[in-house]
C-alpha cells in the first residue's frame, strides 16, 4: 500500500478524538490522580507551575497528542477493531514509550515513584487511543 492510500483511508475525526481524550486523561492524571506526587518527584510548587505559559504548553500538548493518535492510526491501519487498537495502543505504551523512559530515567536519576507516574500515563494515553481509533 502507498503512503498516498494509507493516509486517504485516515479517519481524521477518531484521530482528533483521540488525541483529545490523551490530552483530557494528562489533565486527570497530572491533577487530582497524581499531581501532587508528580509536584514532590520532579521538584514543583505551585509557584513554580503559575509562572508556566499555560496556552503554549496546552496547545503543544494537544499538538503532541494529536502526532501520536495520528502515528498509532498509520501503525494500526484502517481495518484494526477495538481489541486490535487495544493491544496496539498497551504495547506502543508499555514496550515502547515505558521502556524508553526507563532507560532515561536511569540515566537521569530520577525515582522509580516519578517513573511509574509518567510511564503510567503514557500506556494508559495511548491505550485510550488505540481503542478510540480500533472502535472507528
Amino acid at each position: 500500500m502507498d503512503l498516498v492510500t494509507v493516509f486517504e483511508n485516515i479517519n481524521w475525526l477518531s484521530v482528533i478524538v483521540a488525541a483529545i481524550s490523551s490530552f483530557l486523561v494528562g489533565g486527570i492524571w497530572y491533577g487530582p490522580i497524581f499531581g501532587k506526587g508528580w509536584m514532590t518527584e520532579f521538584g514543583f510548587t505551585e509557584e513554580n507551575l503559575k509562572k508556566r505559559n499555560m496556552p503554549k504548553i496546552f496547545g503543544l500538548s494537544l499538538l503532541l497528542s494529536f502526532i501520536a493518535a495520528l502515528v498509532l492510526e498509520l501503525f494500526i491501519g484502517a481495518e484494526a477493531d477495538l481489541m486490535f487498537g487495544a493491544m496496539a495502543g498497551f504495547f506502543a505504551g508499555f514496550g515502547w514509550v515505558s521502556t524508553m523512559l526507563g532507560i532515561l530515567y536511569l540515566f537521569e536519576m530520577r525515582s522509580f515513584k516519578a517513573y511509574l507516574i509518567n510511564a503510567g500515563y503514557c500506556i494508559v494515553s495511548l491505550t485510550l487511543i488505540g481503542i478510540i481509533l480500533g472502535a472507528w
